[in-house]
């Protein structure tokens, strides 16, 4: 095994996913569903994220290029999806949702928390674009092709890949503890300054993908606010 490239790429994934990072996020936006429920939507995330970011690693380049997608719109597309979960998490429109679900399905045997699939965010946002966000997709084209079709390499690739989103269940199982640490009020400040991030993390996704696109770059160039 090559442990300088290993190395590399454990570090590229794991800077890139934050798994320490994405705890809180999952915090706020798992706040009021019952542990068992909590722990399936930590499960499901972490799975459909490995699928996303094998199947990227794998062939991504070649989906983009025959849908006719460039990185940079789908730069574009997770950062304005992404800003629309920020804008819920500050104005509480999930929780209130949430609550509504709760109340209307009292009656209805194992669904006492209210986490219909329409509310859950387990696929999104969570999976898709938090834990395999466009720049873990982009990372996985660009670290499989540093691969250079060497088999070990690629299969190093994505073993550290799912190393480090085991690294986010294991964080995402201890959220029960951090949600009793912070308390409600704490919970509630958290998720708004969390909401704040997330804004300003969707907006970064658009400028790089307009950068990559060479759009803001011009922009500056001529003076332009950009």
């Amino acid at each position: 095994m090559d442990i300088g490239f290993t190395v590399t790429v454990f570090v590229t994934l794991f800077v890139v996913i934050d798994p320490i990072g994405l705890a809180p996020i999952y915090v706020a936006l798992t706040q009021g569903v019952t542990p068992a429920a909590r722990r399936g939507i930590a499960l499901r995330a972490c799975l459909v994220a490995v699928v996303l970011l094998a199947t990227f690693g794998f062939v991504g380049e070649e989906i983009l290029a025959f849908i006719g997608i460039s990185m940079p719109a789908f730069q574009i597309a997770g950062g304005l999806l992404l800003f629309l979960t920020a804008l819920d998490m500050l104005f509480e429109r999930r929780t209130e949702r949430r609550e509504g679900k709760a109340e209307g399905s009292r009656a209805e045997p194992g669904r006492a928390d209210g986490a219909s699939p329409a509310a859950d965010p387990s696929v999104f946002p969570l999976a898709m674009p938090l834990i395999a966000g466009p720049g873990a997709m982009a990372s996985m084209i660009l670290l499989t092709g540093q691969a250079a079709g060497d088999l070990g390499r690629i299969a190093t690739v994505h073993l550290v890949m799912v190393a480090v989103i085991g690294l986010c269940f294991v964080m995402f199982l201890a959220a029960g503890l951090i949600e009793r640490a912070l308390g409600r009020i704490g919970t509630l400040v958290v998720t708004r300054l969390l909401g704040m991030l997330l804004g300003a993390l969707s907006v970064q996704f658009v400028l790089d993908g307009l950068r990559a696109a060479g759009v803001v770059a011009p922009l500056a160039a001529a003076g332009l606010p950009g």
